[in-house]
Parts: C-alpha cells; sequence; structure tokens
C-alpha cells in the first residue's frame, strides 16, 4: 500500500498568467493538499473521504481520479486493477489547485506502485493532460508546483516543460478562501480574447522584471513588480470584495497581493510574521463568506509531492 501526499499550490502567482506557479505549505506544517492511498485490487474502487468529499461528482467515472487511474493504465499497455482512497482536503474551484492535487497524488501513487515505468517527464505530461480535462486547456502552473515543489517557471519548451526557480525564504504567503467556488472555465471565459500591445509590453515587463529580482535577490523590486494586468482587471468581479480587501491589506502593511489561479483565493506577502498574523485576522473577519472558508499564513513548500509513511 502506498499514500502519497500533493500541495495546495497558488497558479500565476500574479504576474506569470499561466507562466508560474508556487506549492504552499501553513508555517504550522499542517499539510494543505490531497492525500491518495493506493494498493493492488482484484477490481477498480474509488472511496472518497476527507472535508471536501462531497463536492466530488457521484458517478466515479467522473472522478478525476478515476480518468487518471484508466490514462495511466492505457499509457503503459497494462489494465490493472487497483484500489484508491482519496482524501479530499481542497476545495474544488477555489484557486488552489484542487483538481492539480489530486492528479499529481494519484499519477504519483500509480507510478510508484508499478515500479515508475514513467520518468518525471512524462509523468509531468500527463499531469498536464489530466488537468486539460478539466479546465479545457492543458497548463502546468499548478500540477508542476504541487509535483515539484517550490516556484516553477512553465517554458514548455520542445525539451524542459518547467524549472524550478528562487524564492524569497523569508516571505510569508497568506492565503485566504472565502468558502464559494469559482469555476476554472468561467474564470478563463471572462477574460478578452485580444489584449493591446501596451499591455502586452506592460505584462513582459513586470514578469521578466519579476523573475530578474528573483535571481537578483531583491525582494523589494520582486513584491512591486508582482502586478497581473492580464486577469486581475477582469476576474475582481467574480471575487467577494476583492479590492477593497486588497487596499486594507497594503495599509496593513503587505508587500504585495494578487488572486490565487482563477480565486476566489487571494494571496497576499509580507516578510514580517506580525503583519502576516494582522492580515491573517482581517481576512478571517472581513474577506471569508461562511463557516467553510479559511486563512493560512505560509511558506513555499520546497518539497512538492511525497510519500506519508
Amino acid at each position: 500500500m502506498i499514500k502519497i501526499y500533493a500541495p495546495a499550490s497558488i497558479g500565476n502567482v500574479g504576474v506569470g498568467f499561466d507562466i508560474l506557479g508556487a506549492a504552499i505549505i501553513p508555517i504550522d506544517g499542517t499539510l494543505l493538499g490531497d492525500f491518495v492511498t493506493i494498493k493492488l485490487s482484484k477490481k477498480f474502487t474509488l472511496v472518497n473521504k476527507g472535508i471536501f468529499s462531497n463536492q466530488l461528482p457521484a458517478d466515479t467515472e467522473q472522478n478525476i481520479v478515476w480518468k487518471c487511474w484508466l490514462r495511466f493504465s492505457r499509457v503503459i499497455k497494462k489494465n490493472i486493477s487497483v484500489s484508491i482512497v482519496l482524501e479530499k482536503n481542497m476545495p474544488i474551484g477555489s484557486g488552489l489547485g484542487s483538481s492539480a492535487c489530486s492528479i499529481v497524488a494519484t499519477l504519483v501513487a500509480m507510478n510508484e506502485l508499478f515500479n515508475k515505468p514513467l520518468n518525471s517527464k512524462e509523468l509531468l505530461l500527463l499531469m498536464g493532460e489530466m488537468e486539460g480535462e478539466i479546465s479545457g486547456s492543458i497548463h502546468y502552473d499548478n500540477v508542476a508546483p504541487s509535483y515539484f515543489g517550490g516556484l516553477q517557471l512553465i517554458l514548455e519548451d520542445s525539451e524542459i516543460i518547467n524549472q524550478k526557480i528562487p524564492h524569497f525564504k523569508n516571505w510569508f504567503w497568506i492565503i485566504a478562501w472565502p468558502g464559494i467556488k469559482v469555476s476554472t472555465s468561467a474564470a478563463r471565459n471572462i477574460l478578452p480574447k485580444k489584449y493591446t500591445k501596451e499591455i502586452c509590453i506592460k505584462n513582459s515587463r513586470y514578469l521578466s522584471g519579476f523573475i530578474h529580482a528573483l535571481y537578483s535577490q531583491q525582494p523589494d523590486l520582486a513584491a512591486r513588480l508582482m502586478q497581473d494586468v492580464i486577469a486581475e482587471p477582469y476576474r475582481t468581479k467574480l471575487l467577494p470584495n476583492f479590492l477593497q480587501a486588497k487596499e486594507k491589506i497594503k495599509k496593513i502593511g503587505a508587500i504585495s497581493f494578487g488572486i490565487s489561479g482563477s480565486g476566489p483565493t487571494i494571496f497576499s506577502i509580507t516578510d514580517n510574521i506580525s503583519i502576516a498574523q494582522k492580515i491573517s485576522l482581517w481576512l478571517k473577519k472581513n474577506y471569508l463568506q461562511n463557516q467553510t472558508g479559511f486563512v493560512h499564513i505560509c511558506f513555499l513548500d520546497s518539497q512538492g509531492v511525497r510519500k506519508i509513511g
């Protein structure tokens, strides 16, 4: 029996639409993500557990874990029966890479169970393909950080899909999920089909400057350049009181603020723990919409997917 954990992630990281992704872990060491436990069996079974298991489709064949098992079996050309338990701890449509958590944990578990027939690149390509099943297009900004950890730059070069890039280890990332759902496809459909030349240049300047600031270890410059001109101007209408929250959290002392993936989760950054705690408290009181919502102060998780036990 094999048990695998895959962490939650922040897609886009504000400035890097579909190009950047970061794995996260709460500073208290709590594992924020999904678990998959797998073993050989006489027939395929899938049991859903966890806080958000009630959000999963009732039909097993609509579950992304079943789809991952089927696709993996076809890739390695073996029809293998397994028993899988999915512990669904990430809310669906949260902007925290919920589907990526399940995909990464399942495919890594399958690969481990069958003595690693696929290498890491083959596995990542498969993860991107399965992510495309849900969002409608292949993208790696959640699966890559959940798999490899840290802050990932998605290259999609013919030889290299992604690379881990530096990050500031003293940054606290405060994430807040308000307890409501925003579908990835709806959040993508709200974006314009075309952007002006000026916006394209501005986005290139912010993104290239941000990556330069990471490599040259200029945290203040990096924070200032974390500006999203591609998605945030359009997606704010899908999020509760986004602009008011942004203004208030900047006043409290955040050095950066943005939408995690497609939203509605938001993230803010500070290098000061007392400011992080103040931001966390404000978000709990003012951004959460119901009892299921949550706020966590996080670091970036440099480890990524891992075997448990």
